[in-house]
């Protein structure tokens, strides 16, 4: 992995509106960066994508451990919600997608910083936008980054299963959260499936069919949400998602994994694994981050060094509950930050996108840079890349979309996926 200055395309503006990205400058400074890029070595991208579909793994077996030994309010999910969440995991419904936040510097392995399991974005730029420019600069380039490809897959298996028509919706005035929803919304109209826009705050409710409806009084059979389900339970329509048939993409049982209280239940479940690092719910020695559960965008997170608090960042999350992390080693170059956002599509790893940021905290703001993946003569595959192919993956017991018999003994699972 290496930063490297680029030459940006004369018309890089123009390039990125016509993808739909007219949030490339906020502010009157470039949010897509292609004056650099970063360069990973294959071997490097096999290890991101080990390390990406372990996380995962570990990740659906705490939403199980979470379910069985009862650990709701460790989230501070309501009562009330909790068995839409149980049976949300038992009828198995499907996560179309998910984005790990990861550090990594060559030479170490990636560890997770978050997963954004509801509501991620800076898909369109890591989708379409650097693919687009890899092809402008070198036509024969490669990269990490079959998102769009195994998007239309995994609406195509939607579809399959339930072919009425899916409804999408975000935040009225939000541009980027619009953009990525109508992104999703032309590759779900790729695998043939009827689609219908609007605003969240045009969804209503039938009370006779119990069905969430749209701004034609149609009835919602599925919804793409990009709202957070913390959010929905404290809407005027949250007593009614419960008992509504309107099934959700992403599912209730993503309200688990996209709650920072994993990172200490992961940690301690499997504290041998290489793609983390130590968390609590207790202030950790040394330097660590300290996080509220429920923050979004990089909002009021501080950073602790030898006792001190050195940098900390404003928002609406004072309030807390808070998780602890200890501080992990990032790549940075030029007091520049680079974290990289892994994505899962349909329980797989498919791709990266680069935030850096000129702090320690990568926030909504900061610099999306594309990437390249290029081959380095005499380099050889990671240990762990290598232990991993030579363990077939039936071996493991695990499948990245949730089964409700998918348990096996706790040892067991961690033993298979700390490779």
């Amino acid at each position: 992995m290496k930063r490297i200055p680029m030459q940006p395309r004369p018309d890089w503006q123009k390039q990125m509106e016509d993808l739909g990205v007219f949030f490339h400058t906020l502010n009157g400074e470039p949010y897509w960066n292609e004056a650099a890029a970063y360069q990973f070595s294959t071997h490097e991208v096999d290890l991101l994508e080990l390390a990406t579909n372990k996380l995962h793994q570990m990740c659906m077996l705490i939403v199980e451990q979470v379910i069985e030994e009862n650990l709701f309010h460790l989230f501070r999910i309501p009562r009330d919600f909790q068995p839409m969440i149980i049976r949300s995991w038992e009828r198995r419904d499907l996560s179309l997608y998910g984005r790990f936040d990861l550090a990594y510097r060559p030479g170490d392995t990636p560890r997770m910083l978050e997963y954004n399991a509801d509501t991620p974005t800076a898909l369109v730029e890591a989708s379409v936008a650097q693919w687009f420019w890899l092809k402008d600069i070198d036509p024969n380039g490669d990269q990490f980054n079959s998102i769009h490809e195994r998007l239309i897959a995994a609406w195509k298996k939607i579809r399959e299963l339930d072919d009425r028509p899916t409804h999408f919706a975000a935040l009225r005035g939000q541009i980027e959260d619009y953009v990525t929803v109508e992104y999703l919304r032309d590759t779900a109209m790729q695998a043939g499936l009827n689609t219908h826009y609007l605003d969240i705050e045009r969804v209503g409710y039938e009370r006779e069919s119990r069905f969430f409806v749209d701004d034609r009084d149609t009835l919602i059979f599925r919804m793409f949400k990009l709202y957070p389900w913390e959010w929905m339970m404290r809407e005027s329509f949250g007593p009614h998602l419960a008992a509504s048939p309107t099934t959700w993409i992403e599912p209730p049982w993503k309200m688990i994994l996209s709650c920072k209280a994993i990172l200490p239940l992961l940690y301690e479940r499997f504290p041998k694994s290489p793609f983390l690092v130590p968390a609590s719910f207790e202030p950790l020695p040394g330097d660590y981050l300290k996080k509220p559960i429920h923050a979004r965008e990089g909002s009021n997170i501080s950073v602790v060094i030898d006792g001190r608090t050195v940098l900390q960042t404003d928002g609406p999350y004072t309030d807390g509950p808070f998780i602890y992390q200890q501080l992990a080693p990032v790549y940075r170059e030029n007091d520049l930050t680079a974290v990289i956002g892994s994505w899962i599509i349909d329980g797989e790893s498919c791709g990266i996108g680069i935030r850096e940021a000129n702090s320690l905290i990568t926030q909504n703001t900061s610099l999306f840079v594309p990437h390249q993946m290029i081959d380095v003569p005499g380099e050889k595959p990671h240990p762990l890349v290598i232990a991993n192919d030579e363990v077939p993956e039936e071996e493991t017991g695990f499948t990245t979309q949730p089964l409700a018999n998918m348990g096996r003994g706790k040892s067991d699972s961690s033993e298979a996926i700390r490779v």
